[in-house]
């Protein structure tokens, strides 16, 4: 009876130590998941989305807010076009700067916010914060973002250490008292 206490309070020990790093490193929810794709090409600011379906013949409508816009009605709204794939909304003549594009479908859902910078440059910057369109990246988890190695390192110290700990503390316990 002893020795099952030990091994269910060792092995939840060593669960929580293991979950520990993925804690502390995985992204914001907020982060991870958006149903829309911004791009700029120069002057040129594009948003492609596949989250939204026709009703009354209407995909949705996009906005392009500046940074002293506050709500959708401020923006440049555009009418989304496609087909039941995939929509887009492109804005012309978008003067260098910050802003935010939001996504509204017809059904009146949001199908995503990002924010994109326009640049003089004349190559394309791309600024994304949502999953690669094909899927996650693959590799160790199949996360969709590559962590460096200093937060694979100290991810792997932490549950090295943790590891470590519970075969201390199991070690210890299993060891008699001598008076």
């Amino acid at each position: 009876m002893r020795i099952s206490r030990l091994l269910v309070q060792g092995g939840l020990t060593v669960a929580a130590a293991a979950a520990l790093p993925l804690a502390v490193t995985a992204p914001p929810a907020a982060a991870r998941v958006s149903g829309i794709s911004v791009s700029t090409t120069g002057s040129t600011v594009s948003v492609v989305t596949s989250s939204c379906a026709q009703i009354n013949g209407s995909w949705g409508t996009a906005a392009l807010l500046s940074s002293g816009q506050s709500s959708f009605a401020q923006g440049r709204q555009v009418a989304l076009s496609g087909t039941s794939v995939s929509q887009s909304a492109a804005w012309s003549g978008v003067v260098p700067g910050t802003y935010t594009v939001t996504v509204v479908c017809a059904s009146g859902s949001t199908a995503g916010t990002q924010s994109v910078i326009v640049s003089t440059a004349s190559t394309p910057t791309i600024s994304s914060t949502a999953a690669p369109s094909r899927g996650v990246m693959g590799g160790v988890g199949g996360t969709v973002r590559d962590f460096g190695p200093v937060t694979l390192v100290l991810g792997g110290a932490l549950a090295g250490s943790g590891v470590i700990g519970a075969a201390w503390y199991l070690r210890s316990r299993s060891k008699p008292y001598r008076y």
